[in-house]
């Protein structure tokens, strides 16, 4: 997340999956599979690939924008478009899934290549994660603090909805006159959950309220979705300042009529489910809570390692990177306290000032740093993106909840890869940046994702991840990352940034031991944030059951099958051939990684 999320993989909540959220001038109904669409068949399994994702992006118009997944006039159409947020979308959508899945069992895999192969295990693995999960479909959260509907749909329109042209205006203008049938049906959805016993907890539905309110608290002209449209019509070719006025009006009008409304009807949706609501925080509260975790935990790590498991794996590491950090900082003359202690002495030593120059300057450290890193990576990667890569805070609104973001690259390359950052107090400091920066740009996530946008020899549903992400590659990779930096020397000198890398090792870790405590072994939020996670994360993991634990499984991983190949390979081993192999792969459940990392093994094996 991906600390993104990128694009959070939602299995349980198509609607709000992969990419991000979007609409059209009138209410669309939910579209039901297209039998024939779904069903015709194709010559060869790349074919299959190909028309079986058209007719998925075709649902996910949203998706479809994030990605430029079609040209012309079909994706100015959908540009106009929401994907649905209603409970019959999502049955459709397990319905396609179902029907892929069939389809796909009828090609021979020893007739496919190499990548044909990998990419229909993939496939598989994906469509049967969608088809398991139906039985959860409502034990998602439609409104919440992290990436409900509340957020997805303003977060489409002020970072992913392209503004190069008065047709894109357009079409921004008819996707804002859909955010009240959507958010009307993610505020029937949290209904229809209410109804079944299903709410957030109530510490989730204050922070998700007390965020709403802040987004419609300034005049309509003053909204992000409106800001956002000014500013990018100003450089727009092909629209005057007279149309720029008129548009800006209009969407004014929309936000001030339609939104704004939208969202106090679901504050007040929210506020009558407080009653209902209790302080527990875990899974296991939910009807069949103790399954629905193991679900999650397989689809986040793509393992078969259960809590109890991850749970003592997280025990162990916290205890390992606590004692290197010990050293590092009895080094540095702090010796005073626990290591929790000294860290947060630490970082409020490095913090900048909590101003708008203060916001500015952690802006501007970040560029050094990222073009820093695009030099540093030279060494230890052959092949890296052609797309550039850009920080940007996120708005106000969402400072208080956001974790830190990678948006993806579309595949014609006309929007950067994107690196957003809230800038709250506790995040306004200089310990720990460079860690984070390498985690979400260089040579973390945008390595990894921008990459696969661009290798044009994988099918598409794989460039754009069109079925979802698989978040112990994802995030185990920008883990991996931050590991390989320090490694190789790019904090020499630097012991507060070693340490800042540490700690984000041990907060991976840490997640681990709260992630499973909450969900499984029935930990409070208190007792999440004692253990040494913040207030904000340990709400991110009540909502997002077994994300957490992805990050630090995955990198454990990733580095495990490096060892593994270094030992086979000795004096052989290339590191960038390595990353060559596990970049150019792409997003893969960890089982399929480890193969094609042994077979890249024994292709580099002297023969």
């Amino acid at each position: 997340m991906p600390e993104r999320s990128v694009l959070r993989p939602l299995v349980l909540s198509v609607a709000l999956s992969a990419a991000l959220l979007a609409g059209c001038e009138r209410p669309a109904p939910a579209e039901a599979p297209s039998q024939a669409a779904a069903t015709a068949p194709a010559r060869s399994v790349g074919e299959f690939f190909a028309e079986f994702t058209d007719t998925w992006m075709r649902r996910q118009p949203s998706a479809s924008t994030a990605s430029r997944y079609f040209d012309g006039e079909q994706q100015a159409q959908l540009d106009r478009q929401l994907t649905p947020l209603t409970a019959a979308f999502e049955r459709d959508t397990v319905a396609l899934a179902r029907q892929g899945l069939d389809r796909l069992a009828g090609f021979d895999r020893a007739a496919m290549s190499d990548t044909e192969r990998v990419s229909a295990e993939l496939m598989q693995w994906q469509l049967q994660a969608i088809v398991d999960g139906e039985k959860y479909l409502d034990h998602d959260f439609p409104l919440q603090q992290m990436n409900g509907a509340n957020v997805q749909l303003p977060n489409l329109m002020t970072v992913v909805h392209p503004l190069g042209s008065a047709q894109d205006a357009d079409n921004y203008i008819a996707r804002l006159g859909q955010f009240q049938a959507r958010m009307g049906e993610a505020v029937q959805r949290a209904q229809d959950n209410a109804a079944k016993g299903i709410v957030p907890p109530r510490f989730i539905l204050d922070e998700t309220i007390a965020q709403m309110r802040q987004f419609v608290a300034p005049p309509a002209q003053l909204n992000p979705l409106v800001t956002t449209l000014d500013d990018k019509l100003q450089s727009v070719q092909g629209v005057d300042a007279a149309q720029r006025k008129a548009l800006v009006e209009q969407a004014s009008a929309i936000v001030a009529g339609q939104v704004y409304p939208a969202w106090q009807q679901a504050i007040a949706a929210l506020e009558a489910q407080r009653g209902q609501a209790g302080d527990d925080a875990g899974a296991w509260r939910l009807p069949d809570g103790e399954a629905y975790y193991r679900y999650q935990l397989h689809r986040y790590t793509s393992t078969d390692l259960d809590a109890q498991q991850i749970h003592a794996i997280g025990l162990r590491e916290v205890a390992r990177i606590e004692g290197e950090m010990d050293r590092i900082l009895t080094s540095i003359g702090r010796s005073e306290g626990s290591v929790r202690e000294r860290i947060a002495r630490l970082e409020k030593d490095l913090a900048y000032p909590d101003d708008d120059a203060g916001r500015s300057a952690i802006m501007a450290d970040i560029d050094g740093i990222l073009a820093d890193a695009k030099t540093r990576s030279a060494a230890l990667f052959d092949i890296v993106p052609k797309t550039e890569v850009i920080a940007r805070p996120y708005p106000e609104f969402r400072w208080n909840s956001a974790a830190a973001s990678y948006t993806a690259p579309p595949l014609d390359g006309s929007r950067p890869g994107v690196f957003q950052m809230p800038l709250r107090p506790e995040r306004l400091t200089r310990f720990g940046l460079r860690t984070l920066t390498y985690h979400e740009t260089v040579p973390g996530h945008h390595f990894q994702i921008a990459l696969s946008v661009e290798n044009k020899e994988l099918p598409r549903f794989r460039q754009t991840r069109a079925l979802g992400g698989i978040s112990a590659f994802s995030e185990g990779w920008a883990l991996y990352a931050e590991r390989l930096a320090a490694e190789n020397g790019w904090y020499d000198g630097d012991p507060q940034g070693l340490l800042g890398q540490l700690d984000a090792e041990l907060f991976r870790a840490r997640r681990l031991v709260v992630d499973t405590g909450l969900h499984a072994m029935k930990w409070t939020r208190q007792q999440a944030i004692d253990y040494g996670i913040e207030r904000s994360e340990v709400d991110r993991y009540v909502v997002f059951p077994g994300q957490a634990t992805s990050y630090k499984i995955g990198q454990m991983e990733i580095i495990r099958l490096r060892d593994k190949a270094r030992a086979a390979l000795g004096e052989r081993f290339d590191p960038r051939q390595f990353h060559d192999r596990v970049l150019l792969t792409g997003t893969v459940p960890l089982p399929l990684l480890e193969r094609e990392v042994d077979a890249y093994v024994a292709e580099a094996a002297p023969q």
